[in-house]
């Protein structure tokens, strides 16, 4: 372990709920739960105000109601969420090029590697200089936290929370360790700290006294060793650059199973298609497609087919996942649906979709038939929802979010980031033509003579629940659990 404080980990204060309120003044100082809506939807972040009524990342968002039944609950919009992630990773990719996120609100920064601190001086003023830099650029807060390590640098970050920073001086790690629980070490869960616990061990300076001998024979070698170790503030894990992303995925989780199989089919497509628009966002393709399928008795299944060359073309994707779809029994209803790619490049093979149209035209099927899109597009116009929290603008109102709908009429905020108050509500028919989906706005914007926006006075309109089918995530590649949150793309409306 090095003698200086230079090994940084950021944690992004209640990233979605924050990201939520920063784009909607009337949410601002209130309690946000951001997640997924229906009766299977889980909380993916609370906001601090939200977190008094006892609420936490990973509760059942039924519960969450009954604890705060006036907050505000909003659907994930994960575009924005990775646009602003993206806004800080490149702040702390200035400061050394060993960055290690650990998901879109988190991250370890090796500060010695860079140059950017030697000492703890130098290591403090970078902390107090990144908090800044954030702010400005996002207007969000992070929680800063400096240490000889990366346990203890996520141990100052967590102490420094909510909106603070912490340094942990060489030499003082073990007094600071001593009677923190066992649960604050890497790698203790539940389980562990079960065991642990059951064991007479119930703080770190216990599991130092307890001896490596006595952790071996409690949880085994590779473990009690490695336990040990952290309990004598030992850690020698270095902080690892961003790896290459080895897949690009989505999946949905429905609020009912679907049964019937068209619709199934119709859902995989969208998928595909929302797949295809994260690959190419990426500047990406891939040769492996994945379809996850999970059944009503939550039995999960998992096809893959491998083309002849890497592809990032929608028609090749969508025609491949039905193809594993085809070889999938659905019969008794489907709670998740999931389509990725892997094997993943940076060039495609250009005539991949040629040569599958080819095949077609020897097969006298040139075309794809006219009924079956007339179809799809009149489902995914009856099925269209606006999704809660979500942004639409309207040709007289201007930019807002989607409170709440039902009952053919759909409630609306208009604000934007920069308004000065919370905005106007409206309500409309779902179906009103001057209402349409649209892109969210920066938190930040850089003042050029831009107007404050569609600030107004709040005319009532309670926080609505909306109507969603689920909260998406990636599956295939490298992910961290943070509730109910995920890495996949989420349209601010989602058909079905």
């Amino acid at each position: 372990m090095r003698n200086a404080p230079t090994i940084l980990h950021l944690d992004m204060d209640a990233f979605y709920a924050s990201v939520e309120q920063a784009s909607k003044p009337s949410l601002r100082g209130k309690a946000v739960i951001v997640g997924g809506l229906g009766p299977r939807g889980v909380v993916a972040t609370a906001s601090y105000e939200a977190r008094v009524f006892g609420v936490h990342s990973a509760m059942p968002m039924g519960q969450a109601r009954r604890l705060a039944p006036n907050a505000a609950y909003l659907v994930p919009r994960f575009g924005i969420y990775r646009d602003v992630s993206e806004q800080v990773m490149g702040l702390l990719r200035e400061l050394s090029p060993l960055v290690e996120p650990l998901s879109l609100d988190e991250a370890f920064v090796d500060l010695e590697a860079g140059g950017a601190a030697w000492d703890e001086e130098s290591a403090r003023l970078v902390g107090v200089k990144l908090r800044a830099d954030i702010r400005a650029a996002t207007g969000l807060a992070g929680s800063v936290g400096l240490a000889a390590s990366k346990m203890l640098a996520k141990i100052a970050s967590e102490e420094a929370k909510p909106d603070g920073l912490v340094v942990i001086e060489p030499g003082t790690e073990r007094a600071l360790l001593a009677p923190m629980s066992v649960r604050t070490l890497p790698g203790v869960g539940p389980a562990t700290g079960d065991h642990l616990r059951r064991a007479g061990i119930h703080t770190v300076d216990e599991i130092a006294e307890a001896g490596e001998d006595e952790l071996v024979r409690l949880l085994g070698k590779a473990h009690g060793h490695a336990l040990y170790a952290m309990a004598l503030a030992h850690d020698e894990r270095p902080v690892v650059a961003e790896r290459e992303a080895k897949s690009v995925s989505v999946e949905d989780t429905y609020d009912v199973d679907i049964h019937d199989r068209v619709r199934v089919g119709l859902e995989v497509q969208r998928l595909a298609d929302r797949c295809v628009r994260r690959l190419r966002g990426a500047g990406l393709s891939g040769r492996t497609i994945v379809l996850k399928v999970r059944r009503y008795d939550f039995s999960t299944l998992t096809r893959s087919e491998t083309l002849r060359g890497p592809t990032d073309d929608p028609g090749v994707v969508r025609e491949a996942a039905l193809r594993l779809l085809d070889s999938v029994d659905t019969t008794g209803g489907v709670r998740l649906l999931g389509v990725g790619v892997t094997g993943l490049a940076d060039y495609t093979q250009e005539d991949l979709f040629a040569q599958v149209a080819g095949e077609r035209v020897e097969h006298g099927e040139e075309g794809a038939p006219e009924e079956p899109l007339a179809e799809r597009e009149a489902a995914l116009s009856v099925e269209r929802r606006w999704v809660a929290g979500h942004d639409v603008r309207h040709a007289e109102h201007g930019h807002g979010w989607v409170q709440g709908s039902g009952l053919g009429r759909v409630t609306v905020r208009f604000e934007t980031p920069e308004s000065s108050g919370p905005g106007r509500v409206r309500t409309f028919r779902v179906d009103d033509p001057g209402l349409e989906a649209a892109d969210p706005l920066p938190l930040v914007r850089e003042r050029r003579g831009v107007s404050g926006g569609d600030g107004g006075d709040a005319e009532g309109g309670g926080h609505g629940v909306g109507g969603v089918l689920g909260v998406e995530a990636g599956f295939l590649g490298r992910e961290r659990e943070r509730g109910g949150g995920g890495v996949g793309e989420a349209p601010p409306v989602v058909p079905g």
